[in-house]
């Protein structure tokens, strides 16, 4: 008997009507729920579930015992006015199950089609209508300029601040208190320096090294926040909530008002700022001898720009920064043995190119350019890091309850994966023994230099967990370290925030600061993981849509990819040029049928015996880019496509693509296909209308009636056959597969179609009749052994309806997978990614060598 459970957590609804539920016990696989129990079921819905294990153990199917709390209070979509009184918002995919009603009374008067904001006011309980109303008009869904707005209310990211916060924020001036430098120690005679991004406005953090005959003595002075932004204000409570600065291109949402952020936090240069310091003594061979915290008066040096760091460390002058030349090349030798002791200790080091969007005044995407790693970034990360950990160590010494940032090794399951990826590489590199960071790392240096390089560094990054804040330090696998935290970045982060004022309660103990209780920071660990995932989810949605867009001007053109994923649906393929990745669909893929290979993570063609697999170069071409969906489609190169003109009429193009998706390339020229080439296809049109013409054919070029079919008179009889054998089908009678009923050949017949040929029964399958892929197995069933005797027989007309709705399900179906299992941040893989530290920086893609990256904080 198969033990039941009943467990608690949150759902993730597929667009296709079934859900993934992911357990609060993180121990526990997400769990499969059908259809059927999804009824008013919305994602992110807090529900109760109960789990019953599948044979083997492995995997686990749910059924819906009830909901615990809603998860969405307001939602984002296109506005559709149905009569005078009502409208809906379609659901398109988002996770709703269903369309919300809107009463035209609240919806703001909103146009049809328009993108909106509404707040759900009555949720599908107990048979209750599921409706809303208009909160906000976000305006033209093909806006580029609604881009951002969309992404961030569907996230529910707080984009204004509360009127409470902009009234406490007016008091503070541009400068700080001199009464407030009493007590602290004074740095201002240090030749303290920010280096950061050109565009950065904000700055966290400023460094200084000195050489002593013991070692390094560095100096790590940080925005001290805690002192303006006091508990329980309007300002704290606001940027709890938002947890995170939201990074997107041309455009911040701030933690803190501007105020503070940019102005008296910030550390400007050559004025006077309150800081929190972390001095930290190292040795020669890079090891912590000493460490000790602070609050200090500080002022800035200079404002160098990574660019120019690297000017300096490359050995050229940068006039203007003369000053602190020395002070940057000290910084310097001390990254690369912080650097290289960190390496050796098995800190997993994942290099993976990273791009920016260059966006015009109208929210165009006009470029998007690699950026360029410098070691001035590597000399910045390195000294967050070191203050990250010094700081960690002291908290943990007191044995105080704190916040540490940890990172959990990849499960078992994700290292089997992995290391079949490495071995279909030819890597020969065993991950199950030793420290498996070692182990990864020496995996991956066999491909150094290599073109599968980067695929196998992102795969890697993939197959971790997610770095997270929690009380219960386990230490952070990607960088390797048994103690981590967030100290160095303020001004953009609350968990950071929360760690200073700790921090003060042990080096200022009769200070106001007091320590938080455990429940309190385990509620904080799990707002603020949230908080950043929210933040890092929008930031992903807004890449994807501007590259959509980007992508809509190459529609046509074709580039060299890698394939970077295989799913059962198709192959995503990296571009080289661009680092942008888009669908390659199965139906363009070739004329051949292909099979997923879930044992060696490939897709293999059933005829031919080719395979697709991750690391292949490939050749596409663009076929469609969907800013709205923020999806990309792909098809390979060179094959002949069908031209869908419109002399052709639906039922024609309907059955053409069911013939295309059975048969591949290999269509008899007598029949639906294009096989023959344009201008034959052309000549014969041409030869019929003069034929008309001359023979006074008063019905020319209007539809007329062949059987219960429609077709234009000018047009070849495609859809005729002649009675007996055909080039592609065989003979009716003859050639039947063995077995089939009376029944099944009259009903065949009846629509004039047959059994497709194969090699032998096995093979047949599904695809054994046309018809039943027409009217789907139930309605084919029906159909052939009589079920639907009291229903009339479909009509040719109807039957071609039903075809043509089953395609479109299909690319639905296909797209929204892909909106689900590759590209949304709510299916299993998602987890993985963004997983380990990143402290400061421009935009880019998450790592697990600690980058700077805004909004992508390791």
């Amino acid at each position: 008997m198969q033990k039941k459970k009943i467990l608690t957590g949150t759902i993730k609804r597929h667009p296709d009507g079934f859900g993934f539920f992911i357990p609060d016990d993180k121990e526990h696989p997400d769990v499969y729920i059908p259809r059927h129990s999804m009824e008013g079921i919305m994602t992110n819905d807090k529900v109760a579930v109960e789990v019953t294990p599948e044979k083997g153990g492995e995997r686990f199917r749910g059924e819906l015992d009830h909901v615990l709390s809603r998860g969405t209070k307001t939602v984002v979509g296109r506005f559709f006015k149905m009569n005078e009184r009502t409208g809906l918002i379609r659901d398109e995919g988002k996770g709703w199950g269903q369309d919300l009603k809107i009463k035209i009374e609240d919806s703001m008067q909103a146009k049809d089609k328009e993108l909106v904001a509404a707040e759900i006011t009555s949720y599908p309980d107990d048979g209750k209508p599921f409706t809303g109303k208009v909160i906000e008009i976000i305006g033209d869904a093909m806006d580029p300029l609604t881009d951002l707005k969309r992404v961030i209310r569907a996230n529910h990211i707080p984009l204004e601040f509360s009127k409470a916060t902009l009234e406490e924020a007016e008091h503070f001036s541009e400068v700080p208190d001199e009464k407030d430098f009493k007590g602290r120690r004074d740095l201002r005679d240090k030749a303290l320096i920010t280096i950061d991004g050109a565009t950065a406005k904000d700055f966290d953090d400023a460094v200084y090294v000195e050489t002593l005959n013991e070692g390094f003595l560095l100096y790590v002075a940080i925005a001290d926040v805690s002192h303006y932004v006091k508990i329980g204000t309007a300002i704290d409570k606001d940027a709890y909530e938002r947890g995170t600065s939201v990074y997107m291109p041309n455009f911040v949402v701030p933690m803190l008002p501007e105020v503070l952020s940019n102005g008296l936090c910030s550390l400007n240069p050559h004025v006077p700022r309150l800081c929190l310091v972390a001095e930290m003594l190292f040795d020669f061979t890079g090891e912590l001898v000493k460490s000790d915290f602070y609050e200090a008066v500080m002022e800035s040096k200079a404002r160098v720009t990574y660019g120019e760091a690297q000017e300096i460390i490359d050995g050229n002058e940068v006039e203007k920064h003369k000053h602190v030349k020395d002070h940057i090349l000290r910084l310097s030798d001390l990254a690369k043995i912080l650097m290289a002791k960190r390496f050796k200790e098995g800190s997993l080091d994942l290099e993976i190119p990273e791009t920016e969007l260059v966006i015009d005044g109208a929210g165009v995407p006009v470029d998007i350019q690699r950026s360029e790693r410098l070691f001035a970034h590597r000399l910045i990360e390195e000294m967050m890091l070191a203050a990250n950990v010094a700081v960690a160590k002291f908290l943990s010494s007191r044995e105080i309850p704190a916040l540490y940032r940890i990172h959990e090794p990849p499960n078992e399951m994700a290292i089997r994966t992995l290391e079949k990826y490495l071995a279909n590489f030819g890597g020969k590199t065993k991950l199950g023994s030793g420290k498996l960071q070692k182990r990864l790392t020496k995996a991956l240096e066999e491909f150094e230099g290599r073109p599968e390089a980067q695929i196998l560094n992102i795969l890697t990054l993939r197959s971790m967990s997610q770095a997270k804040y929690n009380m219960n330090n386990v230490g952070h696998f990607g960088l390797g370290f048994e103690f981590y935290t967030h100290f160095t970045s303020p001004i953009r982060r609350y968990p950071d925030l929360i760690v200073h004022r700790l921090l003060k309660t042990q080096v200022m103990p009769n200070s106001r600061y007091r320590l938080m209780s455990e429940d309190d920071l385990a509620t904080a660990g799990t707002i603020l993981s949230a908080a950043e995932q929210r933040s890092t989810k929008a930031e992903r949605q807004v890449q994807s849509i501007k590259k959509a867009r980007f992508m809509q001007k190459f529609i046509g053109q074709e580039f060299d990819g890698m394939i970077s994923s295989v799913a059962k649906f198709g192959v995503f393929v990296l571009l080289r040029e661009y680092d942008i990745d888009g669908l390659v669909r199965l139906d363009d893929l070739g004329g051949d049928r292909f099979e997923f290979d879930e044992e060696n993570l490939r897709l293999v063609a059933k005829r031919s015996g080719f395979a697709y697999s991750i690391g292949d170069s490939i050749r596409i071409q663009v076929v469609a880019a969907d800013p709205e969906q923020g999806q990309i489609n792909f098809a390979l190169a060179g094959l002949e496509k069908e031209e869908h003109d419109d002399a052709r009429t639906p039922a024609e193009r309907s059955a053409s693509a069911v013939l295309k998706r059975l048969h591949g390339d290999k269509r008899p020229k007598d029949h639906i296909s294009h096989g023959k080439k344009k201008h034959q296809d052309r000549e014969f049109e041409r030869g019929e209308k003069r034929a008309d013409k001359k023979a006074g054919n008063k019905d020319f070029g209007k539809k007329k009636e062949f059987g219960k079919k429609n077709f234009r008179e000018e047009g070849p009889d495609r859809f005729k056959q002649k009675p007996g054998k055909s080039k592609f089908f065989g003979d009716v009678r003859k050639d039947a597969p063995e077995g089939s009923s009376e029944k099944l050949r009259k009903v065949e017949k009846q629509y004039n179609l047959k059994p497709r040929q194969l090699d032998n029964e096995e093979k047949r399958g599904p695809d054994k009749s046309l018809l039943e892929m027409i009217l789907g197995p139930e309605r084919y069933r029906e159909q052939v052994n009589g079920d639907a005797a009291d229903k009339p027989k479909l009509s040719k007309k109807l039957m071609f309806a039903e075809q043509s709705k089953l395609r479109d399900n299909d690319d639905n179906s296909e797209k929204n997978s892909d909106s689900l299992k590759h590209r949304t941040p709510d299916r299993k893989d998602s987890k993985k990614r963004g997983k380990t530290e990143n402290d400061r920086g421009g935009v880019r893609k998450a790592r697990v060598s600690p980058g700077r990256g805004k909004g992508k904080a390791r």
